[in-house]
């Protein structure tokens, strides 16, 4: 009756994961990409900037060693060197991600994606021709762009993360438009390497979604790189002229050589032509789904950037994309509710269920258990004493209900806060378990001990 039983739309962290999936439970699978396997996140996303994150730390480190009894002279660096490796990382990647959906039976192919009905797409290959294919089940994982609001100028000089990403050279002053976390990453990146740093950010602090303890050190941090925030009003009467992109901050004139627009992403689903096929939009352009990722056409499925409440994360795409395949193959399999969250600022920030501020708009009791990087053998060591982990736990039972960390290797160590979160495990579960010394992880630990007012390494209260 159809050409395939799934055809997934889009081949980013959402899509792809969702067509091997289907294909491993024997279902006859393609999947349509507009432009390149691996989507926003492998290509202009996650793994270039974390690529030249990594350069640029190796750089910083480089220079800044005298304390350990290193001394690297005359230490300098080749950004299109570091550009053309972050190339050449998201090229063996994408080829990785074609080879596995090949090695599935998955059928790929390029082009762009127009619904015609609840069953059927029509894909405009690169030569022109249309393609009609149809499925049982389609999961539209098309992903977001960055969004650029209609009020700044068209120039060269001002542009989206896809577009920085593509530079060969860094500017020496750097202008900011966003503090949130794709604003804040870049910040760290260009700053480490010597750029002249300025974030403005109209809201009253960065990356609100952190804690105020959290927020504190990352500011420190970034500041002693040189960076320069300006938060609580917004950049007006942005005008580029002589070579140079200017605006108004609240009664002042900020300048720099380019202007990075960092104020968050749109959905990728007017092309999509949605309304052929029933399929609800709401007025951000999102699509409503259920715990399976199935819409208001039985038929059809979103996950990732697309779907209405849906955290801005990879590997949440990969979780939703998981699920859709298996719920058209028939399973009662849902999204889970907890999703850590990674920021790979300087320091990098780890976060996960509830917050002690989204905690206090709620209105509910917790208490939480803190214990700072600073008293810690391995962190000590490392020279990494900046920072610091916390438990958001129920008062009473001791219950882990989120954790935020923030210091060296924080998106590493979310994981174990994640994984005790979604157990449901407690302050004492977590406190009695043996944690190896000396690491980094043992910071969970001794928070632990600290809900109860017992850490070994701490003063007592």
């Amino acid at each position: 009756m159809f050409d395939f039983d799934v055809i997934v739309i889009g081949a980013g962290p959402g899509g792809y994961p969702a067509a091997i999936r289907a294909a491993q439970l024997g279902k006859k699978t393609a999947i349509v990409e507009k432009e390149a396997f691996g989507g926003t996140c492998l290509n202009w996303g996650c793994i270039p900037t974390k690529t030249l994150i990594a350069s640029a730390e190796r750089f910083h480190h480089a220079a800044h060693s005298e304390a350990f009894g290193v001394t690297a002279k005359g230490v300098t660096f080749d950004y299109a060197v570091m550009a053309e490796r972050k190339n050449d990382v998201v090229k063996r990647l994408s080829g990785g991600i074609q080879g596995l959906l090949k090695s599935n039976g998955v059928e790929a192919m390029t082009g762009a994606a127009r619904f015609e009905g609840p069953n059927r797409i029509s894909v405009v290959q690169p030569d022109g021709a249309t393609r009609w294919l149809s499925a049982a089940t389609i999961i539209i994982a098309a992903g977001s762009d960055s969004a650029m609001p209609g009020f700044l100028p068209k120039d060269k000089r001002v542009m989206d993360s896809r577009a920085f990403l593509d530079l060969k050279a860094l500017p020496e002053r750097l202008l900011i438009l966003g503090g949130g976390v794709i604003g804040c990453e870049f910040a760290c990146m260009a700053a480490a390497l010597g750029t002249k740093v300025t974030v403005v950010e109209m809201l009253e602090d960065i990356i609100m979604v952190l804690d105020r303890d959290v927020r504190r050190v990352l500011r420190k941090r970034m500041e002693a790189l040189g960076v320069t925030f300006l938060t609580g009003a917004p950049l007006t009467d942005i005008v580029v002229k002589n070579g140079e992109v200017s605006g108004t901050y609240k009664d002042q004139t900020v300048t720099g050589d380019l202007l990075l627009v960092a104020v968050g992403r749109r959905p990728n689903t007017a092309a999509l032509d949605l309304a052929r096929a029933g399929v609800n939009v709401d007025e951000r352009g999102t699509i409503p789904v259920d715990k399976q990722g199935r819409t208001n056409v039985a038929s059809i499925f979103a996950v990732g950037d697309l779907v209405t409440g849906s955290i801005q994360l990879a590997h949440a795409a990969t979780q939703q994309g998981v699920v859709a395949a298996e719920a058209a193959a028939g399973m009662k399999s849902t999204v889970e509710k907890i999703c850590p969250s990674c920021i790979f600022t300087s320091p990098e920030i780890g976060l996960a269920g509830l917050s002690e501020t989204q905690a206090q708009k709620l209105g509910r009791d917790v208490k939480t258990a803190v214990f700072p990087f600073v008293a810690l053998g391995k962190a000590m060591a490392a020279g990494e004493t900046d920072g610091f982990v916390k438990w958001v736990c129920d008062p009473v039972t001791g219950q882990v209900l989120g954790a935020q960390v923030v210091g060296a290797h924080a998106t590493e160590l979310i994981a174990e806060a994640a994984l005790a979160i979604r157990n449901e495990l407690t302050v004492d579960e977590i406190g009695n378990t043996i944690h190896s010394h000396p690491t980094m992880s043992e910071a969970w630990m001794e928070a632990a001990h600290a809900f109860h007012n017992a850490c070994i390494h701490l003063p007592k209260r």
